[in-house]
């Protein structure tokens, strides 16, 4: 399993934008990728700030998504609007959450170089604590 929350602050003026381009990823997203569980964005109290709940079977599912053309596309576009962006891994209380645990999974074998890329940029970050945690 892979979960992470996307915390997204947008220029002034780019809100809808952004919320154009979140609302055709999505729909791709859901559309296009079967090891997809959750992918959906919120509005936040503070002006111009999102946040977006991502959760995949796996880690590598996370990865397919990743580098899937409807990403590669829209969220690209979605970068050249954000002020501030941070990915954070969580973990799920597994007695309060029906998602499995978070964890990385190696490079696969004959993985393309923007595969690597994002696996290396952005490994699946399980806190060490988490691991006494987890029952």
């Amino acid at each position: 399993m892979a979960t992470i929350l996307a915390h997204i602050t947008v220029k002034p003026g780019k809100e809808r934008e952004f919320e154009d381009l979140a609302e055709r990823l999505v729909k791709a997203t859901h559309d296009n990728e079967k090891r997809v569980i959750r992918y959906e964005y919120w509005r936040g109290a503070a002006p111009n700030t999102y946040y977006g709940l991502l959760a995949f079977e796996d880690y590598n599912a996370f990865l397919e998504h990743q580098t899937s053309d409807h990403h590669e596309t829209d969220a690209k576009k979605m970068t050249g609007i954000f002020t501030d962006f941070k990915l954070e891994w969580l973990d799920p209380i597994t007695t309060a959450s029906p998602l499995p645990a978070t964890n990385m999974q190696p490079l696969i074998d004959g993985a393309s170089d923007l595969w690597k890329a994002y696996h290396e940029r952005m490994p699946a970050q399980v806190a060490a604590w988490w691991l006494g945690m987890r029952k």
